[in-house]
């Protein structure tokens, strides 16, 4: 079976790329596995189940921004403007002016989100650009609700949430749960790029619903987002805006990470520090710390699969506060799969006797969402009023 598999993804990754620039409205050439995979990861409820399954999306689904990019992917080494579609620039320039100061002071704060959503998109062959619907959606915040009852980062219906694999009730909340709202997420938007195979569309629809795209679609003749664009709500074409502002903004200007010299990645503000060898040493540079802040901190080197997130539930402590203490700690655990760990004095005796566990939540990160630690909220339960019954004389 595995065979076969491999045997079809070869021919149909070398005719898709073959076609790739005759799409236009068209959607990729054939449908047929790729709706298989979609609907097998829809009802497990699961990511791919193989590498194979994975690549193959990845493939695919980048084609789905074939409207927005003229090489259909993002290239983070080469000048923005030559990548974007001229549409796209008039079309977000309104929103960028109201919006780019607060999304600058997202791109440092925001890094840890972005790296363990991007793992997450990645694991079901998703753009990692998707994240920032996140952004539009709650600016990242657990806590966003909208005033129809929409919750969590991807803010989530109940209803829609249940359907994909979410745990919503009087007690538990898991939309609100980082890492299990975020697959679900994956898999919400895998479902609808089944249906359009164009990333503007599925945004549109994430906003609006699949009712008012495929009205829009059949009143305009095209399935092309700029043709049918005001056939759509203005709130759903406006949606599309800020998204596409949003990805202008956190990867115009070289992104949440820039390049360096040496090809490796140095968070937004912090300086490289190129040296015979590469790398970046952030401690090179003085911490953000009070003077009482860095007395009472120890330090301990740590090594593995650690994920900063994962860490900061853990041990209660907000992101901000933690990269003020570890800045780079993602980028540079994944480059040399160590770190000077620096905590406050009562969250490192903390972290030391709760080492392990947080570690295995960190590497069930990586592999999915089964069995990972739950982050959801968790409400308290009804009372029960006990009375007493009086005694028969």
């Amino acid at each position: 079976m595995l065979k076969k598999f491999l045997s079809l993804f070869t021919v149909l990754f070398f005719t898709t790329i073959s076609y790739a620039q005759n799409l236009g409205d068209t959607s990729i050439v054939d449908e047929k596995l790729e709706t298989e995979i979609i609907e097998e990861i829809i009802t497990t409820k699961k990511a791919p189940t193989s590498k194979e399954k994975e690549q193959y999306l990845s493939q695919v689904t980048k084609y789905g921004f074939k409207n927005l990019f003229t090489k259909y992917s993002y290239n983070a080494t080469a000048p923005y403007t030559s990548q974007i579609n001229p549409n796209a620039e008039s079309f977000m320039q309104d929103y960028l002016k109201a919006h780019s100061k607060s999304l600058l002071k997202m791109k440092d704060w925001g890094l840890p989100y972005f790296n363990l959503i991007d793992n997450i998109l990645s694991q079901y062959g998703l753009p990692k650009e998707l994240k920032y619907v996140a952004v539009i959606e709650s600016n990242l915040k657990t806590d966003a609700t909208s005033w129809i009852g929409a919750a969590g980062p991807w803010q989530f219906m109940p209803a829609t949430a249940r359907q994909y694999g979410l745990v919503v009730n009087g007690y538990i909340d898991e939309r609100r749960d980082y890492i299990k709202s975020t697959h679900a997420a994956a898999r919400y938007l895998l479902n609808s790029y089944k249906v359009y195979h164009d990333w503007l569309l599925v945004l549109a629809s994430y906003n609006g619903g699949l009712g008012n795209v495929n009205k829009a679609i059949r009143k305009s003749g095209s399935k092309n987002f700029w043709s049918l664009q005001y056939s759509l709500p203005g709130e759903s074409r406006n949606y599309v805006k800020k998204f596409i502002a949003t990805h202008y903004v956190m990867e115009g200007g070289g992104g949440v990470t820039t390049q360096s010299v040496s090809g490796g990645n140095v968070g937004i503000g912090y300086p490289m520090n190129i040296e015979a060898g590469g790398g970046v040493n952030p401690f090179d540079n003085k911490l953000n710390l009070t003077d009482t802040e860095s007395q009472n901190a120890l330090t301990q080197t740590i090594s593995g699969k650690y994920n900063s997130m994962v860490i900061t539930k853990n041990l209660a402590m907000e992101i901000v506060q933690f990269n003020r203490y570890n800045p780079q700690f993602d980028n540079m655990m994944s480059t040399h799969g160590n770190y000077d760990l620096r905590l406050p004095a009562d969250k490192m005796q903390l972290f030391m006797a709760n080492k392990y566990i947080i570690l295995n939540e960190c590497v069930q990160l990586l592999l999915g969402d089964d069995n990972v630690a739950s982050t959801q909220t968790v409400y308290p339960g009804p009372k029960t009023v006990v009375t007493k019954k009086k005694k028969k004389k």
